[in-house]
């Protein structure tokens, strides 16, 4: 085989390579049918979800109250939340010390990465590296990832521990 022909035949592989990685990218795991199906259900007159939870005797309040108070808060008073609803009493009390929560909102099942910032000090060798495994486990309650990594810092940076989840 020439050099001109495996250098062709590279080019056409990597060009395949490519290919397929951006269309799975572009699928994003938004062609579930379940997905669509409830888009539709949304538009249609008389299908809506909203009005499947009220037939069902869970109205009482309004459609969409709930959501929007929750995406007005912060990603760590949502994680709180949470945590005071569902956690222990240990992890309740580690909770209490975060400060700041970014990453969580946007996942996609590939790499997700959230960093969660703590008042603790002294890195990983200080008072938080306990609690910041309890933090990093009620982490992994609260979001489920195929392919996550929650990573827990102290007041100056350092690295107290991290957890999948």
């Amino acid at each position: 085989m020439g050099m001109k022909s495996k250098i062709a035949l590279g080019a056409v592989v990597g060009i395949v390579v490519i290919g397929a990685v951006s269309a799975n990218a572009d699928n994003g795991g938004t062609g579930s049918a379940d997905k669509g199906t409830s888009a539709s259900a949304d538009r249609q007159p008389g299908g809506n979800a909203k009005d499947a939870g009220a037939d069902a005797g869970q109205g009482g309040e309004k459609p969409g109250t709930t959501d929007k108070a929750e995406k007005k808060a912060s990603q760590a008073e949502q994680f709180k939340a949470f945590v005071e609803e569902n956690g222990t009493a240990q992890e309740k009390e580690a909770v209490a010390h975060v400060i700041k929560v970014q990453g969580a909102d946007e996942q996609n099942d590939i790499l997700d990465t959230a960093d969660i910032y703590t008042d603790f000090t002294g890195g990983i060798m200080g008072e938080g590296s306990g609690p910041a495994k309890l933090i990093a486990s009620a982490f992994a309650d609260w979001k489920q990832s195929e392919n996550g990594l929650v990573t827990v810092y102290d007041a100056d940076g350092e690295l107290l521990g991290n957890g999948q989840f």
